[in-house]
């Protein structure tokens, strides 16, 4: 990539801005934003690219700072994409937060900040009560983008503070059955790319958007390490004997242990869309990528392994979420436990009661 004179990257130069702070600005086409951190380290470069593609506020509307009203949301979209706030999320976040801000943006961009009240956050979010997890992630995303504004002096306080939530009414994600399993199994043998996928989501028990990634210079002996990337940490996972057995007649040489038809890494919506086809062929119509990690989380409670082991070996971070995925485990697991109590009590009964009929008898 070609440097400027000042040695910052192609279309970049130092700038001034309205706090007086001396930092990177990057100009091409009419479009201008920020660029935070270091020059050339992996997250300026990584906010350049992104800068490049358009995938600032212009790209998802074609406003810029130029034609966008003072004071309405769109100016606080402008502002925030810009931000060392957003800048600092992981490139899956800022996905996910940009298809929700720009949904909101394409029905209130014009409307003013000062005029948002309380009971328009609400009945915004009411609106949507239908589908109460897209409501919640809405209401989250707002009281972030206010809490913003508010730091920018763009109003005087946050109305969506305090706002409930809608109660969510769903586990989730289907729990695969051990019954599914052998289903997906018996339709996809050993040796297929469908058969290689279940067994690295099923035995690292991680994402779909971080088993894409892994390969074989992420083994080193009987491990296998991997850095999720919802939450930055890095994984060093022992490798269940089945995952050695479908790893092992993979190619060295490529970059990652499932590719495409195309000899090309998966993308983490390609790598969706092609397992929901695999699990179509074996007629598991309910069953998802993410329902795999968790009955692997399933199968560690019905081992007997503490919340801790579970969470180190999955990476899962909160004990609350934990004991979501252990609900249904936690359930059949007690209640097999219960029955097997009754059961001993019933033998013990029976076996007190033995002596005083073999006495009768033998008066008899």
């Amino acid at each position: 990539m070609r440097r400027t004179k000042s040695g910052l990257p192609q279309y970049c130069s130092w700038n001034i801005d309205q706090h007086g702070k001396r930092r990177v600005r990057f100009r091409k086409a009419g479009f201008s934003t920020y660029l935070n951190g270091t020059p050339w380290s992996e997250d300026f470069m990584r906010q350049h690219a992104a800068a490049l593609d358009g995938v600032k506020a212009p790209a998802a509307g074609n406003i810029g700072a130029e034609c966008t009203k003072p004071g309405s949301f769109n100016a606080l979209v402008v502002s925030y994409y810009r931000s060392a706030d957003f800048a600092n999320l992981k490139p899956s976040t800022q996905a996910q937060r940009r298809n929700v801000i720009e949904r909101f943006r394409a029905e209130h961009g014009t409307k003013p900040l000062k005029g948002l009240s309380r009971d328009h956050i609400k009945a915004i979010i009411a609106s949507k009560a239908a589908t109460p997890e897209a409501a919640n992630h809405l209401l989250k995303v707002l009281r972030v983008m206010l809490a913003y504004a508010v730091d920018e002096k763009m109003i005087a306080a946050n109305p969506a503070i305090g706002l409930k939530k809608y109660r969510k009414h769903t586990n989730g994600f289907h729990l695969w059955s051990e019954e599914e399993i052998a289903q997906f199994e018996t339709r996809h043998p050993v040796g297929t790319k469908a058969r290689t996928a279940l067994a690295l989501m099923l035995y690292t028990s991680q994402r779909r958007g971080d088993v894409i990634h892994m390969g074989w210079q992420h083994v080193r002996s009987d491990e296998i390490t991997v850095t999720q990337q919802k939450t930055g940490v890095t994984l060093v996972i022992p490798m269940h004997p089945g995952l050695k057995s479908a790893l092992e007649s993979l190619p060295r040489t490529n970059l990652t242990f499932l590719m495409t038809e195309h000899d090309a890494p998966f993308t983490n919506a390609g790598f969706g869309n092609w397992w929901r086809d695999r699990c179509n062929e074996a007629g598991l119509l309910q069953c998802t990528a993410h329902g795999l990690r968790k009955a692997a989380t399933v199968r560690f409670v019905e081992a007997g392994c503490t919340d801790e082991q579970i969470m180190s070996f999955t990476g899962i971070r909160s004990p609350s979420v934990l004991k979501i995925y252990k609900r249904g485990a936690d359930q059949r697991r007690l209640a097999r436990q219960a029955l097997n109590i009754q059961l001993g009590a019933e033998s013990e009964q029976k076996l007190s009661n033995l002596p005083s009929r073999l006495d009768k008898t033998a008066r008899n």
